[in-house]
């Protein structure tokens, strides 16, 4: 995170919700005391100090990777999965609601967008799920000289933010968090066609139709597909030695008029290949293994 935001001289806080009825997604400010600011500055101070103790330095978020719940990854906010964090940003015409709280069932965001005196900005988004979880419990509290159960709808912020915006970048604390409030399963699967484009450029010798409609479906797929572009996997790939991958680690491919086309019960095999998560070893001479990464992590040689 860039040292340029000032939170010692924060000149506006504004504090707001994303909520969701039949479907439709809206984001509004809600006025706040200057407890509730103090509370929600505390909040990115714990997330910063939180992603220093994962990782001093972020590690570049990549959409086919599977995370733990706390990691510190970091995305471009041009990117196209920022889109909706970058739109919370930098909205300048969001509107008030002073009452967008007394449903916070269907509130499935909250965040706050502070202004230093430089003018600087800082977001910070998280998930809204622990407030829902109060609702269904009951909650006692001091009234006069006895305890009494607390009826009215709660709202209760957490410790942490699941993300911070700042200058031109996002950086992620909770992964889950950051692909819930960024729609990020709707934002890959629309990025498809162009990712596919990109990739066909470097490989035109495989036919991307078949994979393309598969991925426009299916939210894995279309992961790889983004993680292939965002890392530029599919350059000066050999086609000899994509067949003979293809080949020893079970992905059935078909060289049609120089073309290779992937058998439909192969493609996300053929992906996975693409993306070099399909791997094969051979420690026992005359055995070879064949393996699936469910993570990657290139090894760096000393």
């Amino acid at each position: 995170m860039s040292a340029s935001f000032d939170q010692k001289n924060v000149t506006v806080t504004e504090f707001g919700v994303g909520l969701e009825t039949e479907g439709e997604q809206r984001f509004v400010l809600v006025p706040v005391d200057k407890g509730v600011q103090s509370a929600l500055h505390e909040m990115v101070a714990e997330t910063q100090a939180a992603m220093k103790k994962v990782e001093q330095i972020a590690i570049a978020f990549d959409p086919g990777e599977k995370y733990e719940s706390r990691e510190h990854l970091e995305i471009p906010l041009a990117d196209d999965l920022s889109s909706q964090l970058r739109m919370i940003h930098t909205a300048t015409n969001m509107p008030i609601e002073t009452d967008a709280l007394e449903n916070p069932e269907n509130v499935f965001c909250y965040f706050v967008r502070m202004t230093d005196a430089k003018e600087h900005k800082l977001t910070g988004v998280r998930r809204a799920t622990t407030f829902k979880g109060v609702l269904k419990s009951r909650l006692i509290r001091l009234a006069t000289d006895a305890l009494k159960i607390v009826d009215e709808k709660v709202f209760k912020l957490d410790h942490e933010f699941d993300l911070l915006v700042e200058g031109t970048d996002v950086e992620i604390l909770h992964p889950a968090g950051f692909v819930f409030v960024g729609a990020l399963e709707e934002e890959i699967r629309k990025a498809t066609p162009k990712n596919i484009k990109a990739i066909k450029t470097d490989l035109p010798f495989v036919d991307f139709g078949p994979i393309e409609a598969y991925a426009l479906k299916h939210s894995q797929a279309a992961r790889y597909i983004a993680a292939i572009r965002t890392r530029k996997e599919a350059k000066n790939i050999d086609k000899s030695y994509l067949k003979k991958l293809c080949k020893s680690t079970g992905v059935n491919v078909e060289d049609v008029d120089g073309k290779l086309k992937v058998e439909p019960e192969s493609i996300m095999g053929f992906l996975r290949v693409l993306d070099r998560r399909n791997y094969q070893v051979e420690l026992v001479k005359g055995s070879p293994e064949s393996y699936q990464a469910g993570s990657r992590k290139p090894i760096s040689s000393q």
